[in-house]
C-alpha cells in the first residue's frame, strides 16, 4: 500500500510539479474558451477545470492524464444553456456524473474495444471541425483589428516554438495571450475582451446546489443532454487513456476511470462548475513535460486556481482574438492531417467509417451520434468481411453413396444465406455428411440455416449425419437447434 502511495505520488515529484505548472498555464485559456463556446462565465469553465483536474487525481484510473472543461463537452451544452440557463446545466452535470459512475459499475469501459481505429479518427477529425466552427462567430462582422490581432496570434503560437531554449520552455499559446493582451492594453484597441464575456471568479468555489424544480418534467430536460455527455465524455477519456497508455507503456483501470470522470463531474456541479473529460492536448502536454504520476494532475489543478485568483485582473483584458487564435491552433493540431492521405491507401470501407462519423458528428453536433454510426457501419463492413471467409467445399463416394461437405470458416447471420446455398439438395444421394470440424456457429440464425438444411435433405430420402461440431458451436446447436428433435420438427413444418 504505502508502496503503491510513493509510485502514484511521490515517485516523479520535480517533474511532475513543473508539468503541472505548465499544463495550467495552457488550461487557462482553453477553459475560459471553452466556457464561452458553452454559452456561459469563464468561471464556471475555470471552477470546473480546477475541481475536475484536483478529484480525477485521487479516483480517476489512469494517472498522469489531464482532466478538466473540454470542447466536446461544451458543444453539447450549447442549446441546453440557451434554452433554460446555467442552473439546468448545473443539474446536468450532475446526471452525467451518476451515468458515469453506472457505466463504471457496469464495466462499460472495456466497449472502447468495439470502437475501430476509423471510427476514432473520425470522432478527432469531427471534434477539430466543430471546434474551428465554433470560433467562427468571433470572425463574423467585426473590424479588421480581430482578423490582425488573430493572425499575429496564429504567427506566435506556430512561430514562438522555433526559438531556441526559452521556445520550449514556454508554451507558445500562452506567450500569444499575453502578447495580445499588452498590445491591445497598450495601444488601447477597441475589441471584445474576456471581460466582456462575464465576470471571471475573485473567490474559492462554494457548494451550490441548482435551483431547479426536482421532478420528472425537470429530469426530461436535462436527460438526453446528460446521456450525450455521459457518451462523449467516457469515448474522449478512453481514448485519451490509451493514448497515455501508449506514450508511458503502461496500463489503466478504464472501468475505475469511467467512476473517477463521474465522481468529478458531480464534484464540479456541486462547486458551480460544467461536466468535463479527459482533454487529448493537455494530457499529450503533460506527458511530454515530465508529468507521470497523479501528482501532475493534482499539481494542475491546484495552479489553475490559484493563477486565477491572483491574476484576475489581468485576465478581463485578454482579447477574444487571442483565445480565437488559441482555438484555431488546437483544432489545427486535433485534426489527423495523416487521415487525408490515408484515403488513398486505406480499405474504400475504412473511408467510409471515417467520412461518415465525421459528416454524423458535424450534421448533428453531438459526438456520440457520430461515433455511433461509425460503430455500427464498422461493425456491419466486418461481419460483410468475415461472411465472405466462409467455404463449403464436397466429394463423393460412389463406393457408399455419400455425400460429404466439408464447411469452413465461420457461420452466422451474415454467412447463413451463403451456407444455405452450397448444398445441392436435389442430388440424388443416399447419404449426406456434413463435416463441421473447420467450422464454427455463432448465432441462431446459423443454427436455423443448419436446421434448413438438414431438413431439406431428409426431404429428399437422404440420411443426414453432422459430424466435428466443436464443443461451444455444439452447445449452441443443442440448445436452438430442431433437426434432432422430431417434435420440434414436425412443428415446424406444420407452421
Amino acid at each position: 500500500m504505502v508502496n503503491k502511495l510513493k509510485a502514484d505520488w511521490l515517485s516523479n515529484i520535480r517533474g511532475d510539479l513543473l508539468a503541472g505548472i505548465v499544463v495550467a498555464l495552457a488550461l487557462i485559456p482553453e477553459a475560459i474558451a471553452f466556457s464561452i463556446i458553452a454559452g456561459v462565465d469563464p468561471k464556471v469553465g475555470l471552477y470546473a477545470s480546477f475541481c475536475i483536474a484536483v478529484v480525477i487525481a485521487f479516483v480517476g484510473g489512469r494517472p498522469g492524464m489531464i482532466s478538466a472543461a473540454t470542447g466536446a463537452m461544451a458543444l453539447l451544452m450549447v442549446t441546453l444553456v440557451k434554452e433554460h440557463g446555467l442552473e439546468y446545466l448545473l443539474a446536468a452535470t450532475l446526471l452525467t456524473g451518476l451515468l458515469q459512475i453506472g457505466a463504471g459499475y457496469l464495466k462499460l469501459g472495456g466497449l472502447m474495444r468495439f470502437v475501430s481505429r476509423s471510427v476514432v479518427t473520425g470522432f478527432v477529425n469531427a471534434l477539430a471541425i466543430l471546434i474551428f466552427m465554433a470560433q467562427l462567430p468571433e470572425l463574423t462582422n467585426v473590424t479588421w483589428h480581430v482578423y490582425a490581432m488573430t493572425a499575429a496570434g496564429l504567427g506566435i503560437i506556430y512561430l514562438f516554438p522555433l526559438i531556441p531554449v526559452v521556445g520550449r520552455i514556454l508554451p507558445s499559446p500562452l506567450i500569444c495571450i499575453v502578447a495580445l493582451t499588452a498590445f491591445a492594453m497598450i495601444y488601447n484597441i477597441d475589441i471584445r475582451t474576456v471581460g466582456d464575456m462575464g465576470q471571471l471568479p475573485d473567490t474559492l468555489p462554494i457548494f451550490l446546489w441548482p435551483d431547479v424544480p426536482l421532478n420528472l418534467e425537470t429530469l426530461m430536460i436535462i436527460l438526453p443532454y446528460s446521456v450525450g455527455l455521459t457518451v462523449v465524455g467516457l469515448l474522449e477519456s478512453m481514448m485519451t487513456a490509451t493514448i497515455v497508455d501508449d506514450l508511458t507503456d503502461t496500463t489503466s483501470d478504464r472501468n475505475r476511470e469511467c467512476k473517477g470522470q463521474g465522481i468529478a463531474n458531480i464534484g464540479s456541479g456541486l462547486l458551480g462548475g460544467m461536466a468535463g473529460c479527459a482533454m487529448i492536448g493537455q494530457s499529450i502536454i503533460n506527458i511530454k513535460s515530465g508529468g507521470r504520476t497523479r501528482l501532475s494532475t493534482l499539481s494542475a489543478g491546484v495552479f489553475l486556481l490559484v493563477m486565477v485568483l491572483v491574476l484576475d485582473q489581468w485576465l478581463v483584458q485578454i482579447p477574444m482574438a487571442a483565445l480565437v487564435a488559441v482555438m484555431i491552433m488546437v483544432s489545427i493540431g486535433t485534426f489527423s492531417w495523416g487521415s487525408i492521405k490515408n484515403l488513398k491507401e486505406h480499405p474504400l470501407s475504412t473511408n467510409i467509417v471515417m467520412v461518415v462519423t465525421v459528416i454524423v458528428v458535424v450534421a448533428t453536433h453531438n459526438l456520440a451520434f457520430g461515433v455511433l454510426a461509425g460503430v455500427l457501419l464498422a461493425a456491419l463492413f466486418f461481419a460483410n468481411k468475415v461472411g465472405h471467409y466462409m467455404l463449403v467445399t464436397s466429394e463423393f463416394d460412389e463406393a457408399t453413396d455419400t455425400r460429404t461437405y466439408n464447411v469452413v470458416g465461420q457461420v452466422f447471420f451474415s454467412s447463413s444465406e451463403k451456407f444455405t446455398e452450397s448444398f445441392d439438395f436435389k442430388e440424388a444421394v443416399d447419404n449426406v455428411v456434413i463435416d463441421l470440424t473447420r467450422a464454427h456457429f455463432w448465432d441462431i440464425t446459423a443454427v436455423g440455416a443448419l436446421d434448413k438444411a438438414v431438413i431439406k435433405f431428409r426431404r429428399e430420402g437422404a440420411e443426414v449425419e453432422i459430424i466435428g461440431l466443436n464443443e461451444a458451436s455444439a452447445t449452441i446447436v443443442d440448445r436452438f437447434g430442431v433437426h434432432d428433435k422430431p417434435d420440434a420438427v414436425e412443428q415446424l413444418m406444420g407452421h
